[in-house]
């Protein structure tokens, strides 16, 4: 019974509440749904719906009119007045003409005309010896080698054979023996100071020389061994033989011995006969040369001093020298040379086949 009357309580109190909610709610809304009286009218701000009085809205700012710039009557030219043919009556604009060409003179340093490439003279000829090079050549008389390969033809290897003559120009000058030039002065070309190379003096008996043997083929020419006995030669200076005679490779061969001795040691003529050069030579260095009978010669380069004069008579064993410092075998050496007339060239003999053992 007590749990019934508990429920029942509770249904009354829950219809009340719902009864007053009821009550409360408002019959229309806050806010109309149609237009209110002078709604947006100038001036007029409609009234709030939650009843605070209307206020008046602001005036309306409105710009003031735009000011206009000042105007006036400006004077000006007219324009002249179209021709019948609808062109202007400006005269055309005068026809441009160029400057006639004049071309530049040679003495302008600005427009100097290239001068044309010297010409080159033939002169005297060079016979080609046994190890002889296109470029000991030019070396020798001071000429380049394109102007040999020009005057003779010879391609552009520059190919040359022994017992070929070798057209040179004019001007070549007879600087004396090169390694990779060895044969005879060619008449007529220029040598320094003028000097002339004598030939061989005659025998000391005073009987012409006994003739020559033919001469050698060229393969076998430089390597012509002497017979015993027919040059009397000595040692020039004693020591190691640093270089040998014959090839050194690449197409170059070495036409005598290269002889290790101290700085500044005497340098002796191997034989007796004439001073026919002395001075530099080209890849030699200070060189004397000396001529003796049957038509030998000796030569010593890279020699540290000079101590004889051209034309001068030496005797077997007189100093003629000292050991120089040039020839590049990295210790003090001279290079010594032995040539034999044969046809009346000078042939390289491998001087330890000449000299005693």
């Amino acid at each position: 019974m007590r749990l019934s009357n508990w429920i029942r309580a509770a249904a009354i109190a829950f219809a009340g509440m719902a009864a007053t909610a009821c009550a409360s709610y408002p019959t229309e809304p806050v806010y109309s749904t149609r237009p209110m009286p002078g709604y947006g009218a100038p001036g007029v701000r409609p009234a709030d719906p939650y009843g605070a009085p209307s206020q008046p809205q602001p005036p309306v700012y409105e710009a003031p009119p735009p000011m206009t710039a000042p105007t006036e009557r400006i004077e000006g030219g007219a324009l002249p007045p179209p021709s019948s043919s609808g062109s202007n009556t400006y005269p055309p604009p005068p026809a441009y003409n160029p400057p006639a060409y004049s071309p530049p003179s040679a003495s302008s340093p600005s427009y100097a005309t290239p001068s044309a490439p010297m010409s080159v003279n033939a002169g005297a000829a060079y016979v080609i010896q046994p190890g002889d090079t296109i470029s000991g050549v030019g070396r020798r008389f001071q000429t380049p080698v394109q102007n040999l390969i020009d005057l003779n033809g010879l391609g552009p290897r520059g190919a040359i054979t022994v017992g070929q003559s070798i057209i040179l120009p004019d001007s070549a000058l007879d600087t004396g023996p090169d390694p990779y030039a060895t044969g005879p002065a060619p008449v007529g070309v220029m040598v320094p100071e003028n000097g002339v190379i004598p030939p061989p003096p005659p025998p000391p008996s005073g009987n012409p020389a006994a003739p020559l043997a033919p001469r050698e083929p060229a393969a076998t020419a430089s390597t012509a061994v002497a017979s015993a006995g027919s040059a009397m030669f000595q040692w020039p200076v004693r020591g190691e033989i640093l270089r040998r005679f014959g090839p050194v490779g690449l197409g170059e061969r070495n036409n005598g011995i290269n002889i290790g001795a101290a700085a500044g040691e005497p340098v002796n003529a191997a034989a007796g006969g004439r001073i026919a050069y002395v001075g530099e030579v080209v890849g030699l260095g200070l060189t004397v040369i000396i001529t003796h009978r049957d038509g030998w010669r000796t030569s010593y380069s890279h020699l540290g001093s000079a101590t004889v004069d051209d034309g001068a008579d030496v005797r077997t064993g007189q100093q003629i020298g000292t050991v120089g410092l040039t020839a590049g075998d990295g210790r003090p050496s001279i290079h010594f040379e032995t040539r034999r007339m044969q046809a009346d060239q000078p042939t390289a003999v491998d001087p330890l086949t000449v000299l005693p053992r």
